[in-house]
């Protein structure tokens, strides 16, 4: 679990996964994203899809800052054969964290076979990489939620993710229901989807057990530290 108190400002970073997702983004905003995350030595960088990888990897080359993307987003409904190819893909263009959409439609019928079987292929396709399932909470109720955790924990998926951050984030309480769900597997959290006020809220979730934060505002959630600290939100420097 994170410990805030053992963190200043550049260890900070490695709790967020910075990100540059927007439809309209160009290479100058990739490029730009790239160096914010380097500035504030972010776990990793994101963009929304493998075509900027080739980017991202030019960016960080010589960093220890993981090049992430988003598979199959925003709805998880294509065929398992489909997201292994795309895996296969972004990690051959470069990619060393991989984001997978979990197929909701197919959750909700309850079809877990299929559901294991495309995590299991998501597994293979990633090569050893790091591996994060995306289940969308706000589409699911807390059986569902529940049960979408258990699928990753038994594939053993690294991380379990709440949202894609195109839709409503998620509530605190199915958050702890994941990280209940979750307990005594080797399953980290990702919160993603994290809503105004951000700085606040994000820190809460990583207070209630939040390994990560996914987000396009994780500079100005880190430059918020100091302040949240200062109104107690945040405990005290203890390092």
């Amino acid at each position: 679990m994170v410990d805030l108190s053992k963190m200043d400002k550049k260890a900070l970073g490695k709790c967020f996964d910075h990100s540059v997702l927007p439809k309209n983004t160009t290479e100058a905003d990739i490029r730009s994203g790239c160096r914010e995350a380097v500035a504030y030595n972010c776990a990793a960088f994101y963009s929304a899809t493998p075509y900027w990888t080739p980017v991202v990897v030019d960016e960080l080359k010589e960093t220890d800052i993981h090049i992430g993307t988003g598979l199959d987003f925003p709805f998880g409904a294509s065929a398992s054969i489909v997201k292994a190819f795309e895996t296969e893909q972004a990690v051959k263009a470069g990619c060393t964290v991989l984001d997978l959409v979990m197929n909701v439609g197919a959750l909700k019928d309850k079809r877990y076979d299929v559901i294991k079987g495309e995590l299991m292929d998501f597994k293979t396709a990633a090569q050893g990489h790091i591996t994060k399932c995306i289940i969308e909470t706000c589409f699911l109720s807390d059986e569902e939620i529940a049960a979408a955790c258990k699928l990753i924990a038994e594939v053993g998926i690294d991380y379990a993710k709440t949202s894609t951050g195109q839709f409503e984030g998620p509530s605190m309480e199915q958050f702890l229901i994941m990280k209940k769900t979750l307990t005594e597997t080797d399953v980290k959290l990702k919160v993603a989807g994290v809503k105004f006020p951000r700085p606040q809220n994000a820190y809460v979730f990583i207070l209630a057990g939040a390994d990560l934060i996914g987000t396009r505002a994780a500079v100005a959630i880190i430059d918020a530290f100091d302040q949240m600290r200062e109104i107690g939100l945040v405990p005290q420097y203890n390092g």
